[in-house]
């Protein structure tokens, strides 16, 4: 400053450089942007996006990593680790429904805060044990944490944008996560260098804070098309007479099924049985995990133009008819291609039947439809897995192959005839029940 209090010409000439600064970081942001979603996204949903980068950077190393912590570090049985598996499905399907349901009454936000921060203080407590049995047990603590608030932030993408806009939005959202999956496992592989495991837990519970932090001042109290006020009466009678919405959560569970083999068989066999080393499989995963966050939108807004119910008839079978080319050949080619067709087909059901349910679920308990089909996902990762593997000990690779083909066929089935009939019924939501 000069004797006049004016800044002098070299602290000037600072300020705009760092004004320059400032404008090419947002420039380049901006592009960015522009080249993972595109000019088109509902402003809307852009703290949505952000939230779920983050979060999901933070918390997808915790599920890639903690399986091996409970097998290395804490001494647990594969049968122990399997049997906390299962009480992370039933927490997660249980928790995931009251989540959404209590979302309805007390809004998206809270249900969403509350979500993140359980997981970063749970992650946290993680540092300090040394005991099998609890470590387990916190596993499926984390499990219902987590799940409290799938329902509402999946209920919150259809509060912030028009009916016709949600599948595009529940498309951003997956672009959104699917790069947090791309960062977060590699950052916790860092972390993790030299087995240091406290370490881990407490950068994973640093990066929950940071969620926390962008949950509070990036997400809206409430959405545009949100309910005008908390429902009056319970959700699941509701649900429960709501025979095509029932319908629809029995073909989610077997395409959930289908999905966790994927996640779950196909790595196990690719490792065991096909020759493929760990590491190879890591960099087919997150290759994977970036075309969706590069190709999800650009798909999803290819075939908005036809109806749900044909594309759930080319995604689920898709899915689970790819396995049967590791009949003829288990190649690495054939695998590269087996994941391709996956991928493609897993991109055209998630964000569709993401919007099937929201525009199935009457507006005052949307909450607790999305939190119902949350929780299909637990039964999918409960059943799909150990499902899986049983047939696998038991007649092979190709048993298991041809069992998740037929799973998706069942699955396309009766997801098409539930939306055919919520179509052919054309019943006002607000109606139902």
């Amino acid at each position: 400053m000069d004797g006049h209090g004016e800044p002098s010409e070299h602290e000037a000439r600072e300020r705009q450089y760092a004004a320059r600064r400032t404008a090419l970081t947002r420039r380049a942001l901006g592009r960015l942007f522009r080249v993972v979603w595109g000019d088109d996204v509902d402003p809307a949903i852009r703290g949505l996006l952000a939230f779920f980068f983050v979060e999901t950077l933070a918390f997808a190393s915790f599920w890639t990593f903690t399986g091996i912590w409970a097998i290395e570090k804490l001494g647990a049985s594969n049968g122990q680790l399997g049997l906390a598996y299962l009480g992370d499905a039933i927490a997660g399907a249980g928790f995931g429904y009251l989540g959404g349901h209590l979302s309805d009454r007390l809004g998206r936000k809270p249900l969403m805060l509350v979500g993140v921060a359980g997981q970063t203080v749970v992650t946290l407590a993680f540092a300090l044990v040394d005991h099998v049995l609890l470590g387990l047990s916190l596993l499926v603590v984390t499990a219902a944490v987590s799940g409290i608030a799938q329902g509402a932030s999946q209920a919150i993408v259809a509060d912030l944008v028009p009916r016709e806009g949600q599948e595009s939005a529940f498309a951003a959202t997956r672009v959104a996560s699917n790069l947090g999956v791309v960062v977060g496992p590699p950052l916790g592989g860092l972390l993790l260098f030299g087995e240091r495991w406290t370490l881990f837990f407490l950068g994973i519970g640093a990066l929950g804070a940071v969620a926390f932090a962008v949950a509070w001042l990036a997400l809206p109290m409430r959405g545009g098309y949100a309910p005008e006020a908390p429902p009056e009466r319970g959700s699941f009678g509701v649900i429960r007479r709501d025979r095509i919405f029932l319908l629809f959560l029995a073909s989610s569970a077997l395409a959930y099924m289908v999905y966790f083999g994927f996640e779950v068989a196909l790595p196990i066999a690719a490792v065991d049985s096909y020759g493929l080393s760990p590491s190879t499989w890591g960099f087919l995963i997150v290759v994977n995990a970036a075309a969706v966050a590069f190709l999800q939108l650009r798909l999803t807004r290819a075939v908005s133009r036809f109806p749900a119910h044909a594309k759930l008839t080319v995604a689920l079978p898709l899915m689970g008819f790819s396995f049967l080319l590791l009949l003829v050949d288990q190649s690495l080619a054939t695998i590269v291609v087996v994941l391709g067709l996956f991928v493609l087909g897993e991109m055209l059901w998630v964000p569709t039947s993401q919007a099937i349910v929201a525009g199935m679920a009457p507006a005052d308990v949307r909450g607790a439809y999305m939190g119902a089909f949350s929780s299909s996902g637990s039964a999918g990762f409960a059943l799909g897995p150990l499902a899986s593997l049983q047939l696998r000990g038991a007649a092979g690779n190709a048993a298991m192959w041809v069992f998740l083909a037929g799973t998706s066929l069942a699955a396309a089935v009766a997801g098409v005839a539930a939306v055919r009939g919520a179509e052919t019924t054309a019943r006002p939501v607000e109606e139902v029940g």
